[in-house]
């Protein structure tokens, strides 16, 4: 196997990897709004519309994954999930997720545009 062949599938597995761990819709989903801050869970909840038991289950491996720290208020009693370092290094990343589907994904009117994955022939 070439040397460059092996870097090539060394990137390749770094970003397989990546997406392993951060890829899942809803682990997604709770990273893009914890970037605006820490939270308690049922804020959380609110703003992901998602269920306690899901909530709760990407919670604790976000936190086992190293992106997502817990901190717990004994008056009142309270939970509150921020970013870690390694979360918040997320935020670049959001930014052109988000810009790539304002270009590829979204029309001028928010819709998802149909046309975006049509190859268009140059210089015909």
């Amino acid at each position: 196997m070439s040397s460059q062949s092996e870097e090539a599938d060394a990137e390749l597995c770094s970003v397989v990897e990546a997406v392993t761990e951060i890829g899942s819709e809803w682990r997604l989903i709770v990273l893009h709004d914890l970037q605006t801050g820490e939270k308690r869970f049922n804020e959380l909840k609110r703003s992901t519309d998602a269920n306690s038991r899901t909530l709760s289950r990407v919670l604790d491996d976000l936190e086992a994954g190293g992106l997502v720290s817990r901190r717990v208020e004994d008056r009142p009693l309270a939970t509150y999930y921020s970013l870690t370092e390694a979360g918040r290094q997320l935020s670049p990343v959001f930014a052109e997720l988000e810009s790539w589907a304002d270009e590829w994904l979204l029309g001028d009117d928010g819709a998802r545009d149909s046309d975006a994955g049509e190859t268009v022939a140059s210089g015909d």
